[in-house]
């Protein structure tokens, strides 16, 4: 990597290397496209590009569901720059004709099209190939680059098993380092093996070259690090102790999803990874470092708490999950309180009244009066257990999570009822004695049980235990963040949106991390009509963005989604159109591109916007991702032309070269600063700050 100045002030751009164009391009882009695409940026004076995730992900299309965190994807591989393609050329360029109009590329098609290719051409120079993986180049780079035999190993192992989850092996679900180095070496699999090496070998050849030339030209690379890997991984397969594989990592409820994000990542065992001195992470990094300058952290709040939920629950919820670690409350604490054990079964376990069962039921029930009642008696006989004589029951001990609910064959309106009280509940009793509230315990029919004072003592307790948690976060998120941030010459980015504890910019600041500013997110949620935070009031070390590519675009969002008139009262101008157009792009990005951040960032489609040249019909089609949606859109988005043909709009170059002459705007004489480092952050998760990324991971996990 070339020393590039990362503590310059500069503008950047987002785009994914699937969204480029180029003239030799297969329906998709590549990595050598990065160069023309490069060369627009530099006209344009753009300092940074910044990338969506480009590890390998299968045939998954989201960039965060990644078969490993160090293979790249053969989708961005150019085929004709193969040394062994030759003789190859008029039957890769026949195949990639086939996608090249298309508005956004198809990328299951194009995927099997650039495999079924790479089958050939390795068959056809196969000799060469295999010989140079024994004493010759590849050889040398398998040597610098260990983790391409477990990567190797696992996709030989995944395509004979016709790409199902490693879960769902019949044979070599738990393959340790010994077993995987002996199917490396096997002569019989060998052909296999080195096939996949040899596709990560050119990748990072030509990834190699377009990063040279990028920091050629002065423009520093972004790369995004998803703090969390996919359960279906070669990480989590040949690694498994180093995971939770009995936790699911996600988000609580919000007014968006009131059952929380339940993204079905294990989360790590981080005790373990101290035990080797964080070797993963540390490797991890070493690798991102061979292209990029800048990095950003996916979920920084992972490293300071993480929400998890039991796999014995339903993928669809985490409701009913908990902050890892957080300071619980003991039996001891709560007996204390006077709870005795009664009454903290009480507090921690489902109760269900025997005539609230049945009037649920019978509501909307469209059988006949003994169909309903033989369904109520299998339920209560399959699922349930009486206490004493009283018209009260409790899920029997075999019941361990809603997953087990969802199993059952039981009638649907049963099985609906069942499933919603299961989180009718106080107090999560995750281990023998310890216990967290959950997310909704005021609503619980134990809270609401409880006497004035007894909520009053019980609350000042949960305050107690909150704060001495936050301490731990603290701790916890300075300890590794110090280890990521030593490991790498890269510049460390956080991507901190959510419910933020007040510690996590605290944090950020004494390690130097850049936080994430959205524009659109970033209020004064606490005030009267929730005001805009002012652009000059914008901490230095952040990342300023109008947009990220799992929200609307700034165009959309002002089309469809904006207080049009707060907005445009905030910049000044109380009378913008209200259609998106140059002259709104204009304003709008000229007004972010001052504020004191940085980093002022925006996604290519942004400022394609400033010329009337690029706009597409439908706002919506210039998306990247429709988080909590699961269709062939999502992750297909390409530029409009090439950047030779975007680069002939003298209009456009130069009004993206003015946002890089506009001057931070300065902070009024006696003006105090709006304390939003913390309070803007920390309450838009219930306020529209959405946890864009959460649902972006949510939708991936549907998909899955």
């Amino acid at each position: 990597m070339a020393d590039l100045n990362k503590n310059r002030r500069l503008i950047g751009t987002v785009i994914p290397v699937g969204a480029l164009r180029g003239n030799e391009s297969f329906g998709v882009g590549e990595f050598p496209d990065l160069v023309g695409f490069g060369e627009l940026c530099k006209k344009m004076g753009i300092g940074l590009i910044q990338l969506l995730p480009v590890n390998d992900t299968g045939y998954q299309e989201s960039p965060y569901f990644a078969l490993t965190a160090f293979a790249l994807h053969p989708l961005y591989l150019r085929l004709s720059e193969l040394p062994q393609a030759s003789g190859f050329e008029a039957k890769i360029k026949a195949a990639g004709a086939k996608f090249e109009n298309e508005k956004r590329f198809p990328y299951q098609a194009i995927l099997r099209a650039k495999m079924a290719l790479l089958r050939e051409i390795y068959d056809a120079g196969r000799g060469e190939i295999e010989a140079g993986a024994v004493s010759g180049p590849l050889a040398a780079w398998i040597e610098k680059n260990p983790w391409v035999k477990p990567y190797a190993v696992f996709r030989r192992l995944k395509e004979i098993n016709e790409e199902k989850s490693w879960m769902d092996w019949p044979k070599y679900k738990k393959a340790g380092s010994e077993t995987i180095e002996a199917l490396w070496k096997d002569p019989a699999l060998r052909r296999e093996h080195i096939f996949w090496a040899w596709i990560q070998e050119a990748l990072d050849r030509q990834f190699g070259r377009a990063v040279k030339s990028l920091a050629g030209m002065g423009i520093i690379l972004e790369g995004d690090l998803p703090i969390l890997i996919n359960e279906d991984s070669c990480d989590v397969w040949s690694n498994p102790d180093i995971f939770n594989l009995d936790q699911s990592a996600g988000a609580p409820p919000d007014m968006y999803s009131p059952d929380g994000q339940n993204w079905g990542f294990p989360t790590f065992n981080w005790k373990a990874q101290a035990g080797d001195n964080y070797a993963w992470w540390k490797a991890r990094l070493k690798t991102a470092e061979k292209y990029y300058g800048a990095y950003r952290i996916d979920h920084v709040l992972g490293f300071f708490r993480i929400w998890t939920s039991s796999r014995d629950d339903i993928s669809s919820s985490s409701a009913l999950g908990r902050f890892i670690p957080f300071v619980p409350v003991t039996a001891a604490d709560l007996e204390e309180l006077k709870f005795d054990q009664s009454r903290i079964r009480w507090l921690s376990r489902p109760h269900i009244p025997t005539n609230e069962f049945w009037d649920a039921v019978k509501n909307g029930w469209n059988g006949s009066q003994g169909e309903l009642n033989r369904a109520m008696e299998e339920a209560f006989q399959t699922v349930l257990i009486r206490i004493g004589r009283e018209e009260l029951w409790l899920f029997k001990d075999e019941v361990r999570g809603s997953r087990d609910l969802e199993a059952l064959n039981l009638h649907p309106a049963v099985k609906s009822y069942l499933i919603k009280v299961w989180n009718n509940r106080l107090f999560l009793e995750y281990e023998t004695g310890s216990f967290v509230h959950t997310w909704f315990y005021r609503d619980s029919r134990a809270y609401q049980s409880l006497s004035e004072e007894e909520k009053e003592n019980l609350e000042a307790l949960l305050q107690k235990r909150q704060e001495e948690s936050e301490k731990i976060w603290e701790k916890e998120g300075k300890k590794l963040l110090s280890v990521l941030a030593a490991s790498s010459t890269m510049l460390p980015c956080a991507e901190d949106l959510g419910a933020v504890p007040p510690c996590v910019p605290k944090v950020l600041k004494d390690l130097d991390i850049l936080g994430l500013r959205v524009v659109r997110w970033f209020r004064d949620w606490d005030r009267d009509h929730q005001p805009y935070i002012p652009f000059d009031e914008y901490p230095e070390l952040t990342v300023c963005t109008p947009a990220v590519h799992d929200s609307s675009t700034l165009r959309e969002w002002w089309d469809r989604e904006a207080d049009q008139d707060q907005f445009a009262s905030f910049l000044g101008f109380p009378s913008l159109p209200r259609v998106y157009n140059p002259g709104t792009a204009k304003i709008m990005l000229s007004k972010i591109a001052a504020a004191a951040s940085r980093y002022r960032v925006f996604q290519i489609q942004e400022l394609l916007h400033l010329s009337g040249r690029w706009y597409n019909p439908n706002p919506a089609d210039e998306r990247i991702n429709v988080p909590g949606t699961v269709n062939e859109f999502n992750w297909t988005w390409r530029l409009p032309a090439t950047p030779d043909e975007i680069a002939k709009d003298t209009e456009l170059i130069k009004a993206v070269n003015d946002l890089g002459l506009i001057k931070p705007a300065v902070k009024k004489p006696g003006k105090k600063p709006v304390k939003a480092d913390t309070a803007g952050q920390t309450s838009a998760r219930t306020a529209g700050q959405a946890p864009v990324q959460a649902a972006a991971k949510s939708a991936a996990k549907k998909k899955k």
